[in-house]
């Protein structure tokens, strides 16, 4: 079993799950994008020209008004609403998901034979729940998705900024607390191994998330509409990373056993 045999798993994982994944989010996200795009429209058809940004809400002059179809028109480049939300959303998630396939299966193989007694698929499992919870679960509940419409221009680059901070934190939390586990198994047992590293992941992320800033911008955005918004997005990575996380501990599982019964052949025939 070697790290390679991971990544190539992880890649296959990761391009299937993408696919789970892009069905998610054009069935059940798209319709709410499309709907927060044409409030986002209908917001900014009657301003005025030479509006600017008062508090959280944003007018426009009806010269820099433009439809979510036009594309990039300045720029020469034109992506309409279509391909956005067809060919466009398919290649994006594609190429998140074969990477981040990539990235478990990495992890996964690292942690092998390093954690506790467990085989390469539980080592695989853990991987992939963690990964979940720390990359996507945790951030996610402190600093969710926002649709279109949502959201100052002008704080876009400190929402950007607090939210991977706070995504770095919550790896470096997690990655700490395993270590923590491992090393309090070893001397303590698992219940006090897998409680002291849960209980250190929790504080550290929980003090993070009360000192960081606190992101309000919604306005007066259709709470309804953001809330589903909000459920597609987390229901589309939980599709995302459940998807990898089965696959790859499936993929893993056989390969262990495969590697396990060749040793024991060799052994075999050797003995003869």
């Amino acid at each position: 079993m070697t790290a390679r045999a991971f990544l190539i798993r992880g890649l296959v994982a990761g391009l299937i799950a993408g696919f789970a994944a892009f069905a998610v989010a054009y069935f059940v996200g798209e319709p709410h994008v499309q709907r927060a795009i044409e409030i986002e429209e209908s917001a900014a058809a009657p301003a005025t020209p030479g509006a600017q940004y008062e508090g959280q809400a944003f007018t426009a002059s009806p010269a820099a008004v433009h439809t979510h179809d036009e594309g990039h028109e300045e720029d020469g480049t034109v992506v309409s609403r279509d391909n956005q939300r067809t060919w466009g959303l398919l290649t994006g998630t594609l190429g998140i998901s074969t990477a981040l396939g990539a990235i478990v299966a990495l992890v996964a193989a690292g942690i092998v034979g390093r954690i506790g007694r467990w085989t390469p698929g539980q080592s695989t499992a853990y991987a992939a729940a963690a990964g979940f919870v720390a990359v996507a679960l945790v951030p996610f509940l402190k600093y969710p998705a926002a649709p279109p419409a949502v959201g100052n221009a002008d704080t876009i680059g400190d929402r950007t900024s607090s939210y991977f901070i706070f995504l770095l934190i919550s790896i470096l939390a997690a990655v700490a607390a395993t270590a923590l586990g491992q090393r309090l198994w070893e001397h303590r047992g698992t219940y006090v191994a897998v409680v002291s590293g849960a209980g250190l992941y929790l504080i550290v992320v929980v003090l993070a998330a009360v000192l960081m800033p606190t992101v309000n911008e919604v306005g007066d955005f259709p709470a309804d509409t953001l809330w589903y918004f909000r459920l597609a997005s987390i229901f589309t990575q939980a599709t995302m990373w459940g998807t990898i996380g089965v696959l790859l501990v499936g993929m893993v599982g056989k390969l262990y056993r495969d590697t396990l019964a060749a040793a024991q052949r060799r052994e075999l025939a050797a003995s003869l």
